[in-house]
C-alpha cells in the first residue's frame, strides 16, 4: 500500500496498528461471499443429505476465497480508511493535516 494517496496526499499509514481492524470486514466480506456463494450453490446445483455436494461447495468455496484473499484484503483496507477519513470534496485546497508525530518509523510494519 502507498505511503501517501498518489491523487491527494493523504497519509495511509494514520497510526501504528491502524489496520488492525481491517480483519473484522475482512471476515465480515468472507462471510457475506460464502452465503452468498452457498445460495447460488443451493439454486444451481442443490444441496442433499444423500451425497457429498455439501462438502464439494467447502472446497470450491476455500478455493474461490483463497484466490479473493488479495483483492479482499485491499478493499478491507479501503473501506477501514473511509470510515475514519472524511472525504473532503476540496481536497486540492485543503492539504492532509500532518500525522507524522503519531507515526514511530522504527515499529512500521512490524505486524
Amino acid at each position: 500500500m502507498n505511503k501517501n494517496c498518489p491523487v491527494c496526499g493523504q497519509p495511509t499509514e494514520i497510526e501504528v496498528g491502524f489496520y488492525y481492524g481491517t480483519s473484522y470486514v475482512s471476515y465480515a466480506l468472507t462471510v457475506g461471499m460464502s452465503i452468498v456463494s452457498l445460495a447460488f450453490w443451493w439454486l444451481t446445483i442443490g444441496l442433499s443429505t444423500d451425497d457429498n455436494r455439501f462438502f464439494y461447495w467447502i472446497g470450491v468455496n476455500a478455493v474461490l476465497l483463497l484466490c479473493l484473499q488479495p483483492w479482499l484484503m485491499r478493499v478491507s483496507r479501503s473501506l477501514w480508511i473511509s470510515w475514519f477519513v472524511r472525504f473532503d470534496p476540496d481536497w486540492r485546497d485543503h492539504q492532509p493535516e500532518d500525522v507524522s508525530e503519531r507515526m514511530n518509523s522504527d515499529q512500521a510494519h512490524n505486524w
